[in-house]
């Protein structure tokens, strides 16, 4: 499972012309899952997220958690983050789940982040998406 994580002031997703996710200050999170993933992945990095500590405090440290904070999470699905572009210039995406089990633990993955965040939106599985976001910072972390 990879994670890409941006710390924003604002973030929203677009399918079809239509706003179908919307956040203020939080957390804009690209979710990739790979074919040896599980449901003890989603558990342990969805608690690592929550958890990471990447917010000024009154001192200007970054030393608050997103929940501190009362942050807000957006998760986008993105099976594009295990692209294999070690040959050729075309990538092959042979290592990220298969999309009926990859979306099974993206709902579940979101499920386990609302039980610590009061607001948890997603996009749309599977669809094209627009994406659009004021970083913060830019603060960029990768989990794995």
């Amino acid at each position: 499972m990879k994670l890409v994580i941006q710390r924003v002031e604002r973030a929203s997703v677009e399918v079809d012309g239509k706003i179908c996710g919307k956040i203020g200050k939080g957390f804009l999170v690209l979710l990739g899952i790979g074919q040896d993933d599980t449901e003890k992945e989603c558990e342990r990095l969805a608690a690592k997220m929550t958890g990471l500590r990447i917010f000024a405090d009154e001192n200007g440290k970054t030393n608050l958690s997103l929940k501190d904070v009362g942050g807000e999470l957006l998760i986008i699905s993105q099976f594009t983050l295990y692209a294999d572009c070690r040959k050729g210039n075309r990538p092959n995406f042979l290592m990220a789940k298969a999309p009926d089990e990859a979306e099974r633990l993206y709902e579940y993955f979101a499920e386990l982040c609302r039980k610590d965040i009061a607001v948890v939106e997603t996009g749309i599985f599977g669809a094209d998406m627009k994406v659009d976001l004021l970083n913060d910072g830019p603060f960029t972390i990768i989990l794995e």
